[in-house]
């Protein structure tokens, strides 16, 4: 008796191919492979726990008819073993616009618990929920930890169920995909930028900038102004830098992730070399923070004041009323020794693309009083280890990292700069001791701006025709 064939059903990934790509992205060098598709298998529990259990690390895609596309990624078997599992690589994603953005486990534990059900993330984000395709965001005021009741503050994810995926909890599909290593991939793939991780090259970039001179005699120090939106990170690089230089880790700067800013002075940070040392040749500026509603943050008015050199040392913004001169001083213009000679633009790299049109046309305005006053311009694209799983577990990850290009690529459209200008770092932020591969991204970015600071020294000396 003849044995009946069995016809295998073929699925197709609702994946684009580019979609796919910042996906791997954020994963490292890796191969999806589809291991369940809702709309052929089925939105029982059952259907998905037969096709991924056991699999190992995992990434599930879901799809709403509002065009989100989101979901998440677990680096632990599924099991069924009744267990809350542990999982510090465990993310959440949603693509806002054409980049993906990644939402970090708050903590570890309970990081999904592996039931007889269907996926979910956290005990938050239930995914084929009473094997229907729908998505659950569970609010509860507590929940269980390691048999400890933990209040929702405490919550495994932090995120907006609008933000997302729009509040649509119907799903019209839902993937998971298997990740794995790509074993085609070089272990020393190219990276798109060089850079040498090594203790000698951090050794080389502090005697530069210990031993760099301004182009114009008439300055004896670079003044570098830091803008960017609240919590950017213009403060904490200052800090980070002081660190360096000091040798240990400082907080000089008040630094924070307050709601508003917490940097309400116009403040010029000179640096030492070392605690006793000579300061070196640079200042640091720093600002309050921009914000998006008018009549809040840093005013651009005040920018124009600062950049011009009018604005002293420790002079409290007032949002409601710019920065008004003195006769005197109004009548006087600033030497170049007191003006801005360089202008960063800093960028919290978790957020680029969350970035509301408003600050993106308030940045646009600033760009546009700085190129009118000739100002060379940088981005330091900062928080890298969060936006990208990848880069957070090796730093040296980060010029191989396509997600990252891609946030770059990203920033340099929003803001109208060209891609060599932005320059993604990582500050010390929870960090007792100095670490290498932080510092040499650090003194990178501080050697740029110094180099862009006589960029603009030069063209001042070619109009002026004055060899110094």
């Amino acid at each position: 008796m003849q044995k009946a064939k069995v016809r295998k059903v073929s699925i197709t990934s609702n994946l684009t191919e580019e979609k796919r790509r910042q996906l791997c992205g954020l994963l490292g060098d890796v191969e999806l492979t589809l291991l369940y598709k809702a709309s052929v298998h089925g939105y029982q529990a059952s259907a998905f726990h037969k096709r991924c259990d056991r699999q190992g690390p995992t990434l599930l895609v879901a799809y709403n008819n509002s065009g989100y596309i989101f979901g998440g990624y677990t680096s632990v078997d599924y099991a069924q073993s009744g267990q809350n599992i542990t999982d510090q690589d465990t993310f959440l994603f949603s693509f806002q616009g054409k980049i993906p953005v990644c939402i970090k486990i708050n903590s570890g534990c309970n990081a999904r618990y592996d039931d007889t059900g269907g996926p979910n993330f956290g005990k938050q984000l239930y995914f084929c929920y009473n094997n229907q395709p729908a998505v659950y965001n569970q609010q509860r005021d507590e929940y269980h930890c390691k048999g400890m009741v933990t209040m929702l503050a405490d919550k495994a994810f932090s995120f907006n169920p609008a933000t997302l995926y729009g509040n649509d909890t119907q799903m019209t599909e839902c993937e998971v995909y298997k990740v794995e290593e790509n074993p085609h991939v070089s272990a020393e793939e190219k990276p798109w930028r060089n850079v040498l991780w090594t203790a000698n090259r951090r050794e080389q970039l502090m005697k530069m900038i210990r031993n760099h001179k301004p182009l114009m005699a008439s300055v004896s120090r670079v003044r570098i102004l830091m803008i960017g939106p609240v919590g950017a990170g213009k403060s904490s690089f200052f800090n980070s830098i002081n660190s360096i230089f000091t040798g240990h880790v400082t907080t000089k700067a008040m630094s924070g992730s307050a709601g508003t800013s917490l940097t309400v002075q116009f403040r010029t940070y000179p640096v030492n070399d070392g605690r006793e040392g000579k300061p070196l040749p640079f200042v640091l500026c720093d600002t309050m923070g921009l914000e998006e509603q008018s009549g809040a943050g840093l005013d651009i008015e005040d920018i124009s004041s600062i950049l011009q050199g009018h604005i002293p040392d420790r002079y409290k913004f007032n949002p409601m009323a710019p920065f008004q001169p003195d006769e005197q001083k109004a009548s006087r213009p600033a030497s170049l020794q007191e003006k801005i000679h360089c202008v960063v633009y800093v960028i919290d790299a978790t957020k680029i693309s969350l970035m509301s049109d408003k600050l993106q046309e308030k940045l646009a305005s600033i760009r546009r009083k700085v190129n009118s006053l000739g100002i060379t311009q940088i981005v330091l694209m900062t928080k890298v280890d969060e936006a990208c799983p990848l880069v957070e577990e090796n730093l040296q990850s980060l010029y191989v990292s396509s997600y990252i290009k891609s946030k770059v690529q990203e920033v340099s459209s929003r803001l109208g700069v060209p891609v060599s200008c932005v320059l993604p770092v990582k500050n010390y932020s929870q960090e007792l001791e100095l670490e290498l591969n932080c510092d040499v991204l650090l003194l990178t970015a501080l050697q740029q701006m110094l180099r862009f600071a006589d960029d603009y020294f030069d063209d001042i000396r070619s109009v002026e025709g004055n060899p110094k």
